[in-house]
């Protein structure tokens, strides 16, 4: 038995490619910082080993190792040597004072120095690098004649190798733990639990797979897959092994059931885990006996800050008159960590010397297999009858430390660790007499014996579970003529938190075995992401929350039954508070945050932001081709196409090519077995793809890829691609404005350049967007400008788009929406063009030339056309000029106000929080009065109902602006409580903000009338 303590752990990471220190937060599972200290094993002693990539060799340039003498392992004594022995060790002390010659005469430490120019270095928080790098120097136990460390008993690449003392206590520990659990299964009676129609289904699922289309369902949903689930649960409880009631245990082989809904056919991409395993060759196994100092990369494992704090009898191992308390794990990586986001990796050139893989295994079967019996994790890939044997990809070892003057630090060996859950492995009470002596203890005495116990973890090697932790120890005897062993108490809580448990190793292999995947990604999209994390989030889907690596039913089991109970301390709303994104209440404080001048990341963890950038970016890329290469064709067919290009449909079917389904992160569940439903995920997966690489890439690589995508063929892809010029551009190539001294129309327009400060290279493109539609064919413009609000439309998206999703960082894509259609709709547009005086230098065909009232949709559709003719002209940072100009400061107003939700949503919005409980709630309908007026100019009078009541009335030249019009006037009219409530939340938030805004609003309003006094 042992305190639960041991199985905690952190992470720590370096980024060796820059040789920068970077440090982030692992998301949704872990409070502190995750730090990886990855340590090349074996090159500090100048040992001949296999090349390996630059970042893990000492010789490579910038940087300089320091080691010194007491880091070499204890040499065992060997006293008769050979003659080739001997020329071997003259050879290894050659090797060994030429190491020395380039050690430090500091103490001992190891450091790393880049060698880079002061400005070079980029900005790093001075204390946590001090922190980081601070001298230490680590050394190992005593080797007792378990290690022999002599150059000539080395096998291969081997430092260390273990000797027949070690092996001898590797088959003892082997003998007594490791094989405990098959000798009390053994022991038992034989069960052989009946067979139910789920165990069928799984036996028939390889020949038979499951029939649907995008309308059809999985057989999931029938009644019979529920009875057999049922009967699943009804047959664990039915186990004579069983512990107790309440506890539940896990079984082998059951990585794929009670997973999801769907039948074991249904589709090949709901089980991606399997996947990726299958892309993972095969590792040729270690020799057991040594520590394989050429194939191995060192990793230390830890939590900052420390987590012993959350016990008060954390494990503690007793050697040589000293404790040893547990730190972490050491992790050793077959491979380098390369590519792998949310870590904290920094290389550490310490040698741990005093292990052997055997003894690594022995120790993971018993604590993963046996202890916590995690089944079905698997670390090797997916095996078949005619594999060949394979070594797992990562080992681990418990780190148990002493600190030593002078920050120095001593690391127990392996044999050490095994030889104490030897000792510990014995009765919680041994014998009956004892139980009789324990009865007549005194309660100070039972008590402190408890709280020994509290928290342990304790076997009983057969059960099921076999392993619970201890919560309370009851001595509490029901029958007074019959001594009974006291009562073990477990409450049976899962911890609230996943970071202080070993539970989170196999979510760490989990996260570096798929960005390892996800390199192969960055091959199908041809393009290598710098921010792995960005990739990531953009292959997150909403409904995944923390993926275990294994069957999370086992997960939760093992830490119901094992992992540390512990209060959780703070407000539980604090850990969801950026998550939650329903309800009236969170949507008015989400929406009442003004924007962030300093851009700052998102704390949302799923795509659905992305995936609101991408779906602006795909459309304005669509647009954009479509309009250049189809010059002759009006708005209504490029719109047709865009459609067709843009659909969801589609977009699946390139995400299809990139294999998005393999690589997509995802929970699995009912919503995600229909297959529309899944192609609906990968086309938004898709989109967020886009919008990663836009956001790190450029508009550049975006458009790159999307192309090859959308066309196999070279031919048609260098068409798509290299689109022609726009008409007018190629009439005159260079410029046009040798026009202007010829034609009135363009002499005007150049006094609009003057009001708004650009000067247009072919000033035509400008009067283009000021032609309206009722302006036939003419050579001056080739046309209306109706083809250029199709453009400028998608050029204002993805410009507002990218500006809010930058600047409002905790908004979810609904709440994006909402700002960008405030900002964006015609009202807005409208006004600002009103502002520009557009209205004034608009091309009709009246001869007569008076000024002419434009409707507010012709006013916006001037303002887009403008957009069009500016990013045709010129290129997309003008007009993200114009719009940082014209646009985005309005966003304030619009929140402070709460304009960003139109009157007829605002209404349904009150109306529903006057809901009664227990009833469908009341909408607002809207009823058609009247309509008069000629059939092109006609004018309608709409009503709206709440409850039967009439609240509010509107008029407007259409009924969708007829029904706006009532709906803002029962908001002002109607006493609703939600609209006096968001009045105060944002009066009591900004009342300074909005003091502001009204005296500036006065000042604008007085100017007019101050102007026309000072004219009289």
């Amino acid at each position: 038995m042992f305190c639960e303590d041991f199985f905690f752990f952190l992470l720590a990471k370096r980024d060796v490619e820059n040789s920068e220190l970077v440090c982030s937060m692992l998301r949704s599972s872990i409070d502190g910082d995750v730090r990886i200290f990855p340590r090349d094993l074996y090159r500090s002693y100048g040992w001949p080993v296999a090349p390996e990539p630059a970042v893990c060799t000492p010789e490579s340039p910038g940087e300089i190792i320091k080691n010194t003498e007491s880091w070499a392992p204890p040499l065992e004594t060997v006293n008769h040597r050979s003659p080739s022995r001997e020329k071997k060790r003259a050879r290894w002390e050659e090797e060994k004072d030429r190491w020395s010659d380039i050690q430090g005469s500091e103490k001992n430490y190891t450091s790393i120095k880049e060698k880079e120019p002061e400005e070079a270095l980029p900005d790093k928080n001075e204390e946590e690098e001090e922190e980081l790098l601070k001298p230490v120097w680590i050394r190992c136990t005593h080797s007792e004649n378990y290690y022999s460390s002599d150059p000539m008993d080395q096998v291969g690449d081997s430092t260390v190798v273990g000797t027949s003392r070690l092996r001898d206590l590797y088959d003892k520990f082997e003998e007594e733990l490791g094989s405990r659990q098959e000798k009390a299964k053994a022991a038992r009676p034989p069960w052989e639990p009946p067979k139910t129609k789920l165990d069928e289904d799984l036996e028939s699922s390889s020949e038979s797979e499951c029939e649907s289309d995008e309308d059809s369902t999985c057989s999931s949903s029938s009644d019979s897959e529920v009875f057999d689930v049922i009967a699943e649960i009804k047959r664990k409880k039915a186990h004579p092994d069983r512990l107790h009631d309440e506890l539940w245990y896990n079984d082998p082989g059951q990585v794929r059931r009670l997973l999801c809904s769907c039948c074991e056919g249904c589709s090949p991409t709901h089980h991606i885990y399997d996947c990726w395993l299958r892309r993972c060759m095969a590792i040729k196994p270690c020799r057991p006996m040594t520590n394989n100092a050429g194939r191995l990369f060192h990793y230390r494992i830890t939590v900052s800050p420390p987590t012993n704090f959350l016990t008060d009898r954390p494990t503690v191992i007793e050697y040589d008159d000293h404790e040893y308390i547990f730190e972490g794990f050491s992790m050793f990586a077959h491979a380098p960590l390369t590519n792998v986001s949310m870590l904290f990796i920094m290389i550490f050139w310490f040698i741990f010397q005093n292990f052997c893989v055997k003894g690594l295994e022995l120790f993971s079967l018993f604590l993963f297999r046996d202890i916590l019996e995690l089944y079905d994790w698997n670390l090797k890939g997916p095996l078949f009858e005619d594999s060949p044997p394979c070594c797992p990809r990562f080992h681990f070892m418990p780190r148990f430390v002493r600190f030593l003057p002078d920050g120095g630090k001593e690391v127990l060996s392996m044999h050490q660790i095994l030889l104490y859950l030897l000792r510990c492995s014995k009765a919680l009470v041994p014998e009956e007499e004892i139980i009789a002596n324990m009865l007549q203890w005194e309660e100070l005495e039972w008590q402190k014996y408890a709280e020994e116990c509290k928290g342990m973890i304790v076997t009983n090697p057969g059960a099921k579970p076999s392993s619970v932790r201890i919560d309370q120890l009851d001595r509490e005897q029901f029958n007074p003529d019959v001594i009974t062993f006291p009562i073990i108490v477990h409450f049976g809580i899962r911890p609230a938190q996943l970071s202080y448990h070993a539970m989170m190793l196999p979510v760490l292999t989990h996260h570096i075995r798929y960005h390892q995947c996800l390199m192969h990604l960055d091959k199908l999209i041809g393009y290598t992401f710098q921010d792995r994390c960005l990739l990531q989030l953009a292959m997150t889907h909403p409904s995944h929350h923390l993926n275990f690596g294994m069957n999370p039913d086992h997960a939760r089991n093992s830490l119901s039954n094992c992992g540390i109970r512990q209060p959780k301390y703070g407000d539980r709303k604090v850990h969801h508070m950026h998550m939650r994104k329903k309800g009236i209440n969170t949507l008015i404080n989400i929406m009442s945050r003004l924007g962030q001048d300093d851009p700052t990341p998102s704390r949302i963890n799923h795509n659905e932001r992305l995936e609101f950038l991408g779906d602006a970016v795909v459309e304005f890329l669509t647009s954009v081709h479509l309009y250049y290469l189809f010059p002759s064709l009006e708005e209504g067919g490029l719109a047709t196409y865009r459609t067709a290009i843009v659909q969801n449909q589609h977009l699946a079917m390139l995400a299809k090519k990139l294999e998005l389904d393999r690589f997509m992160l995802y929970a699995h569940g009912p919503d995600l077995c229909r297959e529309s439903d899944l192609r609906h995920a990968m086309a938004n997966c898709f989109e967020a793809l886009i919008g990663a690489v836009y956001l790190e890439g450029s508009l550049e690589e975006a458009k790159q890829l999307f192309g090859r995508l959308l066309f196999n063929d070279p031919d048609l892809r260098e068409v798509w691609l290299n689109y022609p010029l726009h008409p007018l551009q190629l009439q005159e190539p260079n410029t046009d404005r040798q026009l202007i001294e010829t034609s009135p129309v363009l002499q005007k327009l150049t006094e609009f350049e003057d009001a708004i400060g650009v000067i247009f290279t072919h000033v035509r493109l400008l009067a283009r967007a000021f032609t309206l539609r009722t302006v036939g064919f003419n050579h001056l413009t080739l046309g209306h400008n109706q083809r250029m609000e199709f453009l400028g439309d998608s050029i204002m998206q993805l410009v507002a788009t990218e500006y809010l999703f930058i600047h409002f960082p905790d908004h979810h894509e609904g709440h994006l929406t909402l700002l960008r259609s405030s900002l964006v709709n015609n009202r807005t547009q409208a006004k600002v063009a009103e502002e520009l005086g557009m209205q004034e230098y608009a091309i009709t065909n009246d001869k007569t030339k008076r000024p002419v009232a434009l409707r507010t949709k012709t006013l916006a559709d001037l303002l887009e056309s403008f957009i069009a003719a500016l990013y045709i002209d010129k290129d997309l940072e003008y007009v993200h000029t114009f719009m940082n100009v014209c646009f985005f400061p309005r966003l304030k107003e619009f929140i402070l106000n709460q304009d960003w939700n139109d009157p007829k949503s605002q209404l349904q919005q009150c109306c529903l929080t006057l809901r009664t409980e227990g009833k469908e709630p009341d909408i607002p309908l809207y009823k058609t009065l009247q309509t008069v007026g000629p059939s092109h100019a006609r004018t309608y009078t709409v009503a709206v109902y709440f409850k039967g009541e009439r609240i509010g009335c509107g008029k407007g030249p259409s009924i969708q602006q007829a029904e706006m019009g009532a709906a803002m006037d029962a908001l002002e009219k109607y006493n609703f409580p939600q609209m006096a409530h968001q009045k105060r939340f944002i009066e009591r938030k900004y009342r300074q903000e909005l003091k502001e805004m009204r005296w500036e609003r006065e000042h604008q309003e007085k100017e007019p009338d101050e102007t026309e006094d000072i004219k009289k």
